[in-house]
């Protein structure tokens, strides 16, 4: 029989072990309140935590929210209480004693004095969460910093087991990510801490297993607000002739229309702004080497301002302009255009949904418009209906995708799988190696018999100079 890619939870038995598992907790954060709203990451999350504790495992969570700088960089103290509920209710599901449930512990420290004693103290089937991760400065710089890390130093003495649940941020070589695994830097062999995948981890892998030989026709809807993240994967799966058709929607549409000799007017200012068009000659090299394949919008919805007004160039999921203007549809032909593309037409909408119904793999990240404004929302709307209703295997990921799917009451169960993650699906996808699954890849070797060098965490594919 052959060797697991990976061990699981189910792999080593856990009973009064010390387990860190690294899950994503990041979640939106209101603007005004600074608190944290609940994301499908901590409901998700909390099926391994509530493993874990019924396993009788003494649990450590380490998480991370926002970055340095970022208005939404906060303690993690909400969190606690957010996924405790979320755990309650997982055990309320199955059928499970109230007792079964694990009190979730808030420690305001991510690896000093206070988190040492939270984390010796602990008895089986009881959970501490610390401090954002984040809060160090070297969190994530383990890599440049050659595997020095204040984290991993202080607490490894302390783990026995170490878990990574969080796909999301797989492909970062963060501390926290892969520094329990490895005995030095990325590349460095492993230590003596074995790596599981959590039940997050393992259901991705699982869904994205299906996508080696995938069924034909392959159909991807892109959109969102970063066509740097979407073009490495266009490019690898049309070279290797694995890909049918790209439905191009959001900014990327707005791109491929810049990059086919399209002028776009406000739309092409944004882009500028925001450095988009650093990406136009490798759309144009795409477009003229695959212009079969790669489908455009043939219409668009623009925002109206009253009185006429050129509007102020906006990008889906990147904040609703204010105030409002009006939608009004305009074929590509008719571009250039003094208002902002906001979403694809009604034309375009149905085209999308055509190729999509006679898919069978469909693969779609991000948003088809700004959906948050509902004049701006039915090409967003329409896609994903069309991807729920096709006989197609989906796959479906992006942070604003799963926002979507919720404001739109899409009824997940018609749908293959929703994946927690966003870039690291896209990377993933385009064949390039995720530090934290590579991680877990040279455990399941070692496993088997046959440890290799731990692979350096180096990306498979050229990628945009702006891309992070």
């Amino acid at each position: 029989m052959a060797a697991p890619r990976f061990l699981t939870l189910d792999d080593r038995p856990l009973p009064g072990q010390t387990v860190f598992v690294r899950v994503d907790l990041n979640c939106p954060v209101d603007e005004k309140t600074k608190k944290p709203q609940l994301s499908p990451r901590v409901s998700a999350h909390a099926r391994t935590v509530l493993d874990l504790s019924r396993m009788g495992a003494k649990t450590v969570v380490l998480a991370h929210q926002g970055r340095k700088g970022d208005d939404d960089f906060i303690s993690l103290a909400p969190h606690a209480k957010m996924l405790e509920q979320e755990v309650k209710k997982l055990a309320a599901k199955a059928g499970l004693a109230p007792k079964s449930s694990p009190a979730i512990q808030f420690v305001d420290d991510v690896c000093g004095p206070k988190a040492k004693s939270a984390i010796r103290s602990l008895k089986g089937g009881e959970v501490v969460l610390l401090q954002n991760v984040r809060y160090l400065d070297d969190e994530t710089k383990f890599e440049k910093n050659g595997g020095k890390s204040e984290l991993v130093s202080s607490l490894s003495p302390l783990c026995d087991v170490f878990v990574l649940d969080a796909f999301s941020c797989a492909h970062r070589a963060h501390a926290s990510v892969v520094g329990f695994g490895l005995a030095g830097g990325p590349g460095s062999p492993l230590s003596s801490i074995p790596c599981l995948a959590g039940r997050v981890m393992q259901q991705e892998l699982s869904a994205l297993d299906q996508f080696h030989n995938p069924k034909h026709p392959v159909v991807f809807a892109l959109g969102g607000a970063k066509p740097a993240d979407s073009l490495p994967i266009l490019q690898a799966w049309l070279e290797a002739g694995k890909l049918d058709f790209a439905l191009c929607g959001g900014v990327l549409g707005s791109l491929m229309l810049l990059a086919s000799g399209h002028e776009l007017g406000a739309t092409r200012a944004y882009l500028e702004k925001k450095e988009v068009l650093a990406d136009l000659p490798a759309a144009k090299a795409l477009l003229e080497k695959y212009s079969q394949k790669i489908i455009l919008p043939s219409d668009v919805v623009v925002e109206e301002k009253d009185g006429g007004a050129p509007s102020r160039p906006a990008a889906p999921s990147a904040g609703a302009p204010s105030p409002p203007g009006v939608p009004v549809v305009l074929s590509a032909d008719r571009l250039p255009s003094p208002y902002s593309i906001l979403d694809i037409g009604p034309e375009t909408s149905r085209r999308f949904s055509d190729y999509i119904r006679a898919a069978g793999s469909v693969v779609l990240n991000g948003p088809m418009g700004v959906y948050e404004q509902p004049a701006f929302a039915s090409g967003t709307r329409v896609v994903l209906t069309a991807v729920s209703e096709s006989p197609a295997f989906s796959l479906l990921g992006g942070g604003h995708t799963l926002s979507a799917l919720a404001e739109f009451k899409i009824n997940q169960s018609k749908l293959g799988y929703v994946s927690l993650s966003g870039k690291a699906l896209i990377e993933y996808l385009s064949g390039e190696k995720l530090p934290g699954v590579e991680l877990l890849r040279e455990w399941g070797r070692k496993r088997a018999g046959n440890p290799a060098k731990a692979a350096p965490a180096k990306k498979g594919r050229a990628k945009s100079k702006r891309s992070k």
